[in-house]
């Protein structure tokens, strides 16, 4: 089977009292969501994920609110790939006048019946 791919621009956004990071594809309304753990994923109606909250970020990521805040750079990628939902994000903050670039990769299954796909999201420029 094909695996549909799209790239789109997009924003983050970072909760500071409530902990949820946030990336979303700009232009594409998602239709339902999915909640893993402490992910919820946002997904729109040609089944592409479009949106990602990351909820007690902090702690999930290990990283301190303030640098959550102050978010410099950043891609975020989403596939599905049987039955597994691979969320990679790429960022950059600066601690002690130094750059920190962490990657995480979150992966998860699901029971979800979603076509194999790929969504990139960079920043609107």
């Amino acid at each position: 089977m094909k695996q549909l791919k799209a790239e789109g621009k997009g924003e983050y956004d970072y909760d500071f009292a409530h902990d949820i990071l946030f990336f979303k594809v700009k232009n594409r309304e998602y239709v339902k969501s999915i909640e893993l753990d402490n992910i919820i994923i946002d997904i729109d109606y040609e089944d592409f994920i479009v949106g990602i909250q990351i909820f007690e970020a902090s702690k999930f990521l290990e990283i301190d609110k303030k640098h959550l805040m102050n978010i410099k750079k950043w891609k975020f990628a989403a596939a599905v790939s049987e039955k597994r939902i691979i969320l990679k994000l790429a960022f950059q903050y600066v601690m002690r006048n130094k750059i920190i670039e962490p990657k995480p990769i979150i992966v998860e299954r699901t029971e979800e019946s979603l076509p194999d796909s790929e969504m990139i999201c960079v920043p609107q420029k």
